[in-house]
């Protein structure tokens, strides 16, 4: 009975990661998961991103995702100054069922931003991740319907198969395209396009395995000055991998508390995941730091089991400014 158990949980899990990757709500503040063409498409030096995801917290852990990047521009005094090429590092972890399955990711990117204009406030660019994944399941982390007795689960799942844990590596290619582009100093607009799983790898951990689907996610955002000093940002995306969808659209704004080169300001807004979730948003931006919050409220039919509660998220970037920065507008996140 629960070698039968155990071979449909395999399945129901594989199926289910391979439908839809994990996301994020804060889509634009985990940019190496949105289009690997933002890779170092930043106004300064370096960029440190970190993303938090609990999703469905009335559920004991049932997802759970972590993200943390590094990206930075590079041979800046041998390409045009209206030109930009950036590489990063993304490591990215993702757990589900009380942790029982998990994916760690580790991805290196690269991307290459030509200007069209002899100031740089119109570019296009591309750009290509590599990502290698591991895949484990701790069998001993499952409990299944035959262990429930009136004093608690009893033994432990793993001492039917020797404790042990299963294991899948492979190899992934992702790529994108991205627009960007200003009309004063103080608007920024951008619109791409990106393919993650291009190569469609093989994920398994019995006999039986599954290509994983490629996603495509179509994003576009603009900000610009609203009501002499506030800023509005909007953003939106939508997102197709095999039979699952995603559009989210939204936005927040900016009021300034402080002023200076290095002002602190506060975010208010919300975006919507349209057939799913209303997603308050609150940001705090000071120094060089931009901390994000969010909290999912399920409005689907799911709402029942959740509670209203699809997920708390927490993002935080840390850009390094160059003293001798132009100041050219980027996609801002």
């Amino acid at each position: 009975m629960r070698i039968f158990f155990f071979i449909f949980f395999i399945f129901f899990l594989l199926v289910n990661a391979n439908a839809q990757d994990p996301h994020f709500s804060q889509f634009f503040a985990s940019p190496l998961t949105l289009n690997p063409a933002l890779t170092g498409k930043f106004d300064g030096n370096l960029r440190v991103a970190g993303n938090y995801r609990n999703q469905w917290p009335t559920i004991n852990r049932a997802f759970t995702t972590s993200t943390v990047s590094v990206d930075f521009p590079i041979m800046r005094n041998y390409i045009s100054p209206t030109d930009t090429w950036g590489v990063g590092v993304m490591g990215y972890s993702d757990q589900s069922a009380n942790s029982a399955l998990k994916f760690n990711y580790l991805s290196i990117s690269t991307a290459f931003h030509k200007g069209l204009d002899e100031d740089g406030y119109q570019q296009i660019g591309a750009g290509f991740q590599g990502t290698y994944t591991n895949m484990m399941l701790d069998v001993s982390n499952l409990k299944f319907e035959d262990q429930l007795t009136p004093f608690g689960f009893t033994g432990s799942t793993g001492e039917i198969f020797n404790n042990s844990t299963l294991k899948n590596n492979y190899f992934d290619l992702n790529a994108g395209i991205l627009y960007t582009g200003s009309t004063t100093d103080k608007n920024n607009f951008y619109a791409g396009v990106s393919m993650y799983h291009i190569t469609r790898p093989k994920q398994h951990f019995t006999g039986t395995f599954f290509l994983l689907n490629p996603r495509t996610t179509f994003h576009a955002g603009a900000y610009f000055p609203v009501g002499g000093t506030s800023t509005l940002h909007l953003s939106g995306l939508y997102s197709l991998q095999a039979q699952a969808s995603e559009a989210v659209l939204g936005g927040a704004l900016q009021l300034p508390v402080t002023e200076g080169e290095k002002a602190t300001s506060v975010y208010f807004g919300s975006w919507i995941r349209l057939n799913d979730a209303v997603i308050p948003y609150l940001g705090l931006e000071f120094s060089d730091f931009r901390l994000g919050a969010t909290y999912d409220v399920n409005t689907s039919s799911l709402k029942t089991a959740s509670q209203s509660r699809g997920g708390i998220e927490i993002s935080l970037i840390y850009i390094k400014k160059s003293p001798a920065s132009r100041g050219l507008p980027c996609p801002k996140y």
